[in-house]
């Protein structure tokens, strides 16, 4: 049967008005929750790569390792969180644990210092993020419009992104005041973190995303998520995730280039989530009208001209922002309309195991693409180890898009 999500709880919306107007109440709360949220982490992330690189020491290979934990280990739980989701049928609860684990990681900032303790509370934090994002997006696919899905995923993602820029712009405001105030950072981001887990278990309704229907077996999971229409979405997403490097790594490279004030690193940051915020609804109507997959790949070719640009010689205020600049159009592209393509390509009742794979294959290449450009970095420098990244990424873009062709005008049938 054709899955609609039009009659569901949460998709009370009427068919004209603005774009906001058109997406659910659920969708927009979830938002608020992500905004808050986003302040949080984005305080964190900021200030991390120069944080462990400067004030702790590390080198660029330990870096890039936790790097990858960064990206990578919320892998191990996605499929676990988007499956618990689905088999209980009410993947509210199981985001709420999500985000009240990475909550915690905020706080337990305070008192580690070392390598190993560092990587632990990361570790902690980037498996709370694994075990919710893959049910609160099954939340966001059950009460829209799926006509509407991308614009559904880019509304919540711009008020995503509205708190990611504001994060930075709190931790470069805590700094500016007080140099290396890392543990008033730690302590704003958790008073952030745990408002936005009030305003989840609060305001958001319980949705049971499976309604009537027989709760999904563990094997029925697997088989759905391994199932021929997953199949090369997967792999495309795998191949583009491996060559996608992290953000830390080229801000990093950015600072070393232009040799700015360590006060100003967490606006790199801010640079690019204001691209992204004035992109992500636009671009979500595009990936609705023209086609997920058109976005999703052109969205790679934004980030191979942002490896260009920072890997030049010469820097300057105007090629830092461009690099800032591609790097938004890259995440507006490609973050909420992964999701979107995935959710079709599934039944309901496995909605969340579906994306959460889809989450699970990125978070893996990442993890793998952060480890491989930190020992890039210290044998030839980070010039080079961008471009040796963009050639690699310009042979991938195509192979993706034949991967990958058609797959818009695939629906669930039964």
């Amino acid at each position: 049967m054709y899955v609609s999500l039009r009659d569901r709880p949460g998709s009370d919306k009427p068919e004209g008005g603005s774009v906001v107007r058109r997406v659910s109440s659920t969708v927009i709360l979830l938002g608020i929750v992500s905004l808050l949220t986003d302040v949080s982490s984005e305080m964190v992330a900021s200030v991390l790569p120069l944080y462990l690189t400067a004030a702790v020491g590390l080198s660029t290979v330990a870096y890039g390792f936790l790097d990858g934990i960064y990206q990578g280990v919320s892998a191990f739980v996605r499929i676990a969180g988007g499956y618990a989701g689905d088999r209980g049928g009410q993947p509210k609860w199981v985001a709420v644990l999500g985000y009240g684990a990475s909550a915690l990681s905020r706080i337990a900032m305070l008192p580690v210092t070392g390598f190993a303790a560092i990587t632990a509370v990361v570790t902690a934090d980037r498996l709370g993020k694994g075990l919710r994002t893959a049910p609160r997006d099954a939340l966001i696919a059950e009460s829209s419009d799926p006509k509407m899905l991308g614009r559904a995923f880019g509304v919540h993602r711009t008020l995503d992104t509205i708190g990611a820029a504001i994060g930075p712009i709190v931790a470069f405001a805590l700094l500016a005041a007080v140099p290396n105030s890392y543990d008033s950072i730690w302590v704003v981001s958790f008073a952030v973190a745990i408002a936005g887990l009030a305003v989840l278990v609060l305001f958001v309704p319980n949705l049971r995303t499976t309604g009537a229907k027989a709760r999904i077996g563990f094997r029925q999971a697997m088989r759905e998520i391994t199932a021929r229409p997953l199949r090369k979405p997967l792999v495309a997403a795998g191949v583009l995730g491996l060559l996608t490097v992290g953000d830390g790594f080229l801000y990093l490279a950015l600072q070393e280039r232009d040799d700015f004030a360590a006060t100003y690193f967490p606006l790199l940051y801010v640079g690019t989530n204001i691209a992204y915020l004035l992109l992500a609804v636009p671009f979500g109507r595009l990936a609705d009208r023209v086609g997920r997959a058109k976005v999703l790949v052109a969205g790679h070719g934004a980030l191979l001209l942002a490896y260009l640009l920072g890997a030049l010689p010469a820097g300057g205020l105007g090629l830092t922002l461009g690099t800032l600049v591609l790097l938004g159009v890259f995440y507006a592209a490609t973050d909420g309309v992964l999701p979107a393509l995935v959710s079709r390509l599934v039944p309901a009742e496995a909605r969340g195991s579906g994306i959460s794979a889809a989450q699970t294959v990125v978070a893996l290449a990442r993890f793998a693409s952060s480890v491989l450009f930190g020992l890039l970095w210290a044998v030839q420098g980070p010039s080079w180890s961008l471009v040796l990244f963009a050639v690699l990424l310009a042979a991938a873009i195509p192979a993706a898009w034949v991967l990958l062709r058609g797959i818009d005008r695939r629906e669930v049938a039964a």
